[in-house]
């Protein structure tokens, strides 16, 4: 959950629900891992693989066409930054990620298995892009992947939909409440 990002995480109300999602975590000294994009200023690790539309659905034309650069966020910028109230502590770990799925040519799955951990909460956006392609590949590695359904950006249809029909088939869903409580009582 990126600064570039803040106004389409809290229309989503995904901010109110990971504030005390991540403080429980942190009571329960479960280890936070920030997978965050993470974009050169010059666009030489962008994606390439062609697309029909822009993130907003809009159709790719002569007046308006794919990037060839990161937008005003890239690497380094303010708003490449995780949100303020999620400020990654000492002891977290900083996952630049270039592509979509934050296991792809990470150290995501390195950091986690060298801790132990088979149990996964994702939380983030977009559910459609980001959340799902990191899902899916969690599951393909047999994480125990637990989406927490409050805790996700994105456009409300695809989130819904997701939330409802993709992810239970995949994977546990729960609310951060649920989360919460569940942290707190093994604690």
């Amino acid at each position: 959950m990126l600064e570039c990002y803040r106004d389409s995480i809290v229309e989503a109300g995904a901010l109110d629900a990971c504030v005390p999602l991540v403080a429980a975590c942190r009571r329960a000294d479960v280890p936070l891992f920030y997978a965050r994009a993470d974009h050169r200023p010059d666009g030489a690790d962008l994606a390439t693989a062609p697309t029909d539309t822009d993130r907003f659905f809009r159709p790719w034309d002569d007046e308006h066409r794919p990037p060839r650069r990161p937008s005003k966020n890239a690497s380094g910028s303010a708003g490449a930054q995780v949100i303020a109230e999620l400020t990654p502590q000492p002891g977290d770990y900083d996952i630049p990620k270039h592509r979509w799925n934050a296991f792809f040519q990470t150290h995501l799955e390195l950091s986690v298995r060298t801790r132990g951990i088979s149990t996964l909460l994702v939380v983030g956006g977009s559910t459609h892009v980001g959340v799902a392609s990191t899902v899916f590949a969690g599951r393909d590695m047999d994480f125990d992947m637990v989406v927490v359904s409050d805790g996700l950006t994105g456009f409300a249809e695809q989130r819904e939909f997701f939330v409802e029909k993709v992810f239970p088939r995949m994977c546990r869903v729960r609310t951060s409440a649920q989360v919460i409580a569940a942290l707190d009582a093994a604690g």
